[in-house]
């Protein structure tokens, strides 16, 4: 398996993957993941030569994993050489907002529900916890509730015992919590990311690069309405929204003091220390993801 990270990413393993089998076998799965979407120029020629050397060769299965693509980047020649060889399967994530909902349609696929108003709510939601980015073991933890437990309703202690802490957290998904200002979400994210082997650059990235500073420094800078500058950065849907509320709340001392620390964040990933910040680099993303939500808690910031 090849992830690509950054921009010095050697495509030439990807390449050379394809034409070396294993001397006990005479298949081979390739397998190529892009978590930003975005493979860049030497990367999208790569990609090219890829799909066309593996048209040709039943020896080999390349599989490309990609987050969701806007229309414009499906356009591009690396996504279009990829659509001609081979076969497109678009699978759409049930997002955070709509998983309590959803397992409580498949668990009604069982006869089988949880309470009523808040303490059924409640129910669903600490389930939402444990499943949250691993739909297929969501679906094996509703399936063996149903073997487990008889129709009818689930009580919270039932639920809590036997659902297994399975959740597995997208870095791309990171941004949406800290934009939400939910604290406690972002938090056990950081967890999950750092005990999966999560690159720290990579939540940094992630963060940084749909950050609403970025945005409200923009919108300063341009003099232009806040939905133009949403679309020249890129953001658009479930973000686009998150943005247009968050975004006026930023003074723009804060949204400064912000880019300050994620670049002193970046630093200290690269194992530069700063005064007053950890040392560790997971406790410097921890604590400039509180100061980024405690920054959004606030009034609409006077223009």
């Amino acid at each position: 398996m090849h992830t690509v990270q950054g921009a010095h990413f050697d495509w030439s393993t990807v390449l050379a993957a394809g034409g070396s089998l294993s001397l006990f076998a005479d298949k081979q799965l390739v397998e190529l993941r892009i978590p930003s979407g975005k493979p860049g120029k030497d990367g999208s020629v790569a990609i090219q030569q890829l799909a066309a050397n593996t048209a040709h060769d039943e020896n080999t299965l390349t599989i490309v994993t990609l987050p969701r693509l806007d229309a414009a980047t499906k356009k591009g020649a690396w996504f279009t050489a990829l659509e001609a060889h081979g076969a497109t399967i678009q699978i759409d994530p049930i997002e955070r907002a709509a998983l309590p909902q959803w397992i409580a349609q498949r668990l009604a696929r069982q006869n089988q529900r949880v309470a009523s108003g808040e303490d059924g709510q409640r129910t669903l939601q600490f389930f939402a916890d444990r499943v949250e980015g691993n739909l297929l073991a969501a679906h094996q933890e509703i399936q063996k509730l149903g073997l487990l437990q008889p129709e009818g309703e689930l009580s919270f202690e039932v639920v809590e015992q036997a659902v297994l802490n399975v959740a597995r957290y997208d870095v791309f998904k990171l941004s949406e919590a800290i934009l939400s200002g939910n604290l406690t979400r972002a938090m056990r994210m950081l967890d999950g990311l750092q005990a999966e082997g999560t690159a720290e650059v990579l939540a940094l990235d992630a963060g940084r690069r749909h950050s609403q500073p970025a945005a409200r420094q923009n919108v300063q800078a341009s003099g232009q309405p806040l939905p133009m500058v949403l679309r020249s950065l890129r953001i658009w849907g479930t973000k686009e929204k998150l943005f247009e509320r968050v975004v006026p709340r930023l003074t723009p001392n804060a949204a400064v003091r912000l880019l300050h620390s994620a670049h002193v964040v970046d630093g200290i990933v690269k194992g530069l220390p700063a005064d007053g910040w950890p040392r560790d680099s997971w406790q410097a993303l921890r604590k400039l993801t509180m100061d980024m939500v405690a920054a959004l808690q606030g009034p609409p910031a006077r223009r």
